[in-house]
């Protein structure tokens, strides 16, 4: 394993004594890399823009919890980090109340302190960049019911309300403590919003009802569909990856070992 730019990165790719890539990092990146590996097997994990979709039926109380920890845990620098969340509107209005309550309860700054789970970005230019894509939604529409706080290389855990499907919240990979909030109707509807997306790791869906978890997993274009727990839990053991811009491959003991080696046949005719 090897932590690099990509000027570094590009050489090795491109050197013929290594067999395989894996490469974990954004899209842009990966997909470049891939392009320029010429022979070699290449496995991928890329970003994503994970969507949660909590109906009526749902544990409320439990999904609240599960979408503050996967929208917020390292800072949201997390490629499954919860990023969008399609509440019923039954629901809605009491949803994003204590949903905003539970973020603001969040220890924020520094890492060594048990109580803190915003940290600081991997960069300063990062928390920059997350507070000009809170600023350019809200320009554009988007309401902050809390956060939009920076202090250096950290962002205050922010949720937004009345964001549209071109914002860069929404359609990018934010990879920052941001949570966006949008009621839906129709759960067949909120299921295409969470599809209509160039990224498709994972996503979560909280509810009770069997029709509707088998609609989901028909549905959702992603590589794994988490239910009634948030899109950010996986283990080693299942098959874990994206499709379209999110990735090839998949990641998990059995899987990488699959990835990583060639198949080979052995005949032998014993009568002669």
């Amino acid at each position: 394993m090897l932590h690099s730019t990509p000027e570094v990165a590009e050489p090795l790719v491109q050197d013929d004594r290594f067999k395989l890539l894996s490469f974990t990092g954004s899209a842009r990146v990966g997909w470049h890399l891939k392009s320029i590996a010429g022979k070699k097997k290449v496995v991928l994990e890329l970003g994503g823009n994970a969507g949660a979709i909590v109906h009526s039926d749902a544990d409320l109380e439990w999904a609240i919890e599960r979408c503050t920890v996967g929208g917020y845990a390292f800072a949201g620098q997390v490629c499954i980090s919860v990023q969008r969340i399609l509440i019923h509107r039954p629901i809605y209005d009491g949803f994003c109340e204590r949903l905003v309550a539970e973020t603001e309860k969040l220890g924020v700054g520094d890492p060594m302190d048990d109580g803190t789970v915003i940290a600081p970005l991997i960069e300063e230019k990062h928390a920059a960049r997350v507070i000009d894509w809170i600023e350019e939604a809200e320009a554009d529409g988007a309401t902050v019911l809390t956060g939009k706080k920076r202090e250096g290389s950290v962002v205050w855990p922010t949720v937004l309300a009345d964001t549209k499907p071109d914002m860069k919240v929404e359609c990018e990979e934010i990879f920052g403590p941001v949570v966006t909030v949008r009621p839906y109707d129709d759960f067949a509807v909120a299921v295409k919003i969470v599809d209509d997306s160039v990224y498709g790791l994972q996503a979560g869906v909280f509810t009770h009802d069997i029709r509707l978890i088998h609609h989901a997993y028909t549905d959702l274009e992603v590589g794994g569909l988490i239910v009634n727990d948030y899109p950010t839990m996986r283990v080693d053991n299942f098959p874990y990856g994206g499709v379209k811009n999110s990735g090839l491959g998949r990641e998990g003991v059995k899987y990488t070992l699959q990835d990583y080696t060639e198949p080979r046949a052995l005949v032998m005719d014993l009568k002669h």
